[in-house]
């Protein structure tokens, strides 16, 4: 194991700046990390789990995905006894060990075993000192993150106040492994609609092909959805950016069914078949920042107007100021009584790869 009094002085990590994903070196000796994407090992003693501070980790990691219809986790979190982490649970992709230097339970002090005098004093002396991430710790590709505190009080405070930094480190990581997954293979004349008819550039996977195509227009669909494939598609639109009020919550929900309305239909025979957001699940909102564009995310599930189908979509509503336009990309979900965090992480990992800015001089 690396030397954790080294490791420690860089403790606090940056969301940002997360290190390329090292699974192809022909140099290591170390296995390939194995593991679903999005699943996580969570190293941490019984007594502890059953605590506050184990309710504030199921904050962290079983926190419901925001604007769906049933109830579905943000990870699939497997939770062990430090003393039982065997070699094969060490190669998993993420691990997750947990412990504060106060406790004298054998399975915390299996995990503060790994941590020498030195490093638990710089922990003592500085309260917010509370993590360490270490890549390809046991395995190539791997993540393992080390949650810490001189008692429980300070490891809660700090859980607390850095919530959406420990989510986002996971949900990044998830990202780029699905990534590499799904792009080997880009649809390049997807990509070519979207510059035509939309004026955006997309990379998507091969296996989506074009449902329909026309000006500030763009529907790609997986062709051979399966009791274990979703029904998955993506659309994406423009308009002229006209007003500040275009990226009101409800004046973004009224553009994105009017675009739905018009264009995506569970039965195209059927008129009355068109898409809508379900009202009953009160849709999500989230504002950032993706490329210097001003961004809503929208979560939300949706029906067709006759009641024939519904699911979950994830929604981005983007300004490009300096072209004067609005774009809204969507992807939804059709996969009754089945989980959608997957087909859902999917389509944001596909989604936030839009480049609106995309010019035809860019093009050239």
């Amino acid at each position: 194991m690396k030397n954790l009094r080294n490791l420690l002085g860089v403790a606090l990590f940056s969301l940002l700046l997360i290190s390329c994903d090292s699974a192809d070196r022909p140099d290591s000796t170390k296995p390939k990390a194995r593991g679903e994407i999005g699943e996580i090992i969570l190293a941490i003693d019984s007594t502890k789990w059953a605590g506050p501070i184990g309710d504030e980790l199921r904050d962290i990691f079983l926190q419901d995905i925001p604007g769906m219809i049933r109830s579905e986790s943000m990870f699939n979190v497997h939770r062990v006894d430090p003393r039982a982490m065997n070699r094969m649970l060490k190669m998993s992709n993420n691990i997750v060990y947990v412990t504060t230097f106060d406790d004298r339970s054998s399975g915390s002090q299996a995990i503060n075993a790994q941590f020498t005098k030195e490093s638990k004093e710089k922990a003592s002396a500085d309260k917010g000192l509370y993590t360490m991430r270490v890549e390809d710790e046991y395995a190539i590709g791997q993540e393992v993150l080390y949650l810490f505190g001189n008692n429980e009080e300070e490891l809660l405070a700090n859980l607390r106040a850095n919530k959406g930094k420990i989510q986002n480190l996971f949900q990044i990581r998830a990202r780029g492994r699905l990534e590499k997954a799904i792009l080997a293979r880009k649809n390049s004349a997807a990509a070519a609609e979207a510059q035509n008819n939309v004026g955006i550039n997309i990379e998507v996977p091969a296996s989506y092909q074009i449902a329909k195509s026309e000006k500030n227009f763009l529907w790609l669909r997986q062709p051979t959805p399966s009791a274990n494939r979703p029904d998955i598609s993506l659309f994406f639109y423009s308009e002229p950016y006209t007003t500040e009020e275009q990226t009101f919550p409800e004046n973004i929900l009224k553009l994105r069914d009017s675009v739905a309305r018009q264009h995506i239909f569970g039965d195209p025979e059927d008129p009355s078949s068109y898409m809508v957001t379900e009202k009953q699940i009160i849709p999500a909102f989230r504002n950032m920042v993706i490329n210097d564009n001003f961004t809503v995310e929208l979560r939300a599930p949706w029906k067709t107007n006759n009641l024939s189908m519904g699911g979950s979509y994830l929604g981005y509503f983007m300004v490009d100021e300096q072209k004067g336009r609005i774009y809204y990309l969507e992807g939804f979900v059709y996969y009754p009584n089945e989980v959608h965090r997957d087909a859902l992480r999917e389509i944001e990992t596909i989604l936030l790869k839009t480049d609106i800015s995309w010019t035809d001089e860019q093009g050239a």
